[in-house]
């Protein structure tokens, strides 16, 4: 007979069949931005402006997509789509400031670099004889050195005592306790630090790069002990045992065993710490001064950076070219300083297998 000749359907062919659901089409939220584009498109040619066009249009992406798909693929695909899109609308509004902030540097300062200006400082010989910012590239690389040769290793070694030697100790927690308050530190405050300690030394009216140093080292320790902290509570503990169980004192275990192996997220620590304060301006102020004339002289006179010229020009017209160059220039250097610090962390880091 006929309904013999059916297949019988077992209970997996249906349990099968159940877990199969509608999908939308894999170009779905390609569709769904091109219509958010047109419709952000048509508010811009309404008149309504940029912002609003492009707000409009996100709304319309955020809301389209999880509606389309709560109607084919339910409820629970509909709220991971939703909430992916509002990630990346996050995202998108967090980079934008930075993208917006890059490209006006960008813009502003290219016109600026030329030879002249990077070879040449701010003391004119004569009426019209160029200016640039050689004397503030000098003062910014000679006060960060200095830093950050003042703060590295009390910041590491710090980090090692805490880590190595005062586990469960009341003065390591007392330490820990007051690196988390240097951490919040207002920089005016580390200015004045340093402007009181070498006016009690030298005399009032002292100023030169080496105050500066000791200023903003106050502000680079705490990031380093942190930084080094963490890296040193990922080496596994089993290297240290195996390097005890071969006979290696404790601190021939850390200098060749524990550090070498942490060496990349401390260089790129040490590097967020320079970073931090190589855009530091009032404590500068007070403590190393501001001068037109090229100083490499750390112990001696007046010695300019880049962030105290670009605050001492923003008051004085026609200086707008030398405030862009200037800060293009600063985030230049810091590129350069980060860049520099993975490969570094590359090349030093233990290699893998």
């Amino acid at each position: 007979m006929t309904s013999l000749d059916q297949p019988t359907r077992t209970s997996s062919d249906r349990v099968a069949t159940s877990m199969v659901s509608a999908r939308l089409p894999q170009r779905a939220p390609l569709m769904v931005a091109g219509i958010a584009v047109a419709v952000g498109a048509l508010c811009l040619l309404l008149g309504l402006g940029l912002v609003p066009a492009v707000l409009i249009g996100a709304l319309v992406y955020l809301v389209a997509l999880p509606v389309w798909s709560l109607s084919i693929e339910g409820r629970r695909t509909a709220t991971d789509r939703m909430m992916t899109g509002l990630i990346w609308a996050t995202f998108a509004i967090a980079l934008a400031p930075l993208i917006s902030l890059v490209w006006q540097v960008i813009a502003r300062g290219v016109p600026a670099i030329n030879s002249t200006f990077l070879t040449y400082s701010g003391f004119k010989t004569s009426l019209d004889a160029p200016t640039g910012v050689y004397h503030a590239i000098i003062g910014t690389l000679i006060i960060t050195a200095g830093a950050a040769i003042i703060s590295v290793p009390i910041g590491i070694m710090t980090a090692v005592y805490l880590i190595e030697y005062g586990k469960k100790n009341s003065f390591a927690r007392t330490v820990t306790f007051l690196v988390d308050v240097m951490t919040g530190i207002p920089s005016i405050v580390a200015g004045l630090f340093a402007f009181a300690m070498f006016t009690l030394l030298f005399g009032p009216g002292y100023k030169s790069a080496i105050g500066g140093s000791v200023a903003l080292s106050l502000l680079m320790v705490p990031t380093v002990v942190r930084a080094t902290e963490e890296m040193l509570r990922l080496v596994p503990d089993d290297l240290r045992e195996a390097s005890y169980a071969l006979g290696t004192p404790k601190w021939r275990t850390i200098t060749k065993v524990v550090l070498p192996t942490a060496i990349g997220g401390i260089i790129t620590g040490v590097t967020l710490a320079i970073s931090r304060v190589i855009g530091e301006t009032a404590p500068l102020l007070l403590i190393a001064g501001a001068t037109d004339i090229t100083n490499t002289n750390p112990f001696s006179g007046d010695m300019t950076t880049l962030p105290v010229l670009i605050f001492g020009k923003r008051t004085s017209a026609g200086n707008e070219d030398i405030i862009w160059g200037a800060a293009l220039v600063l985030i230049v250097i810091v590129m350069l300083l980060n860049l520099v610090a993975r490969v570094l962390g590359k090349v030093l880091s233990p290699k893998q297998g």
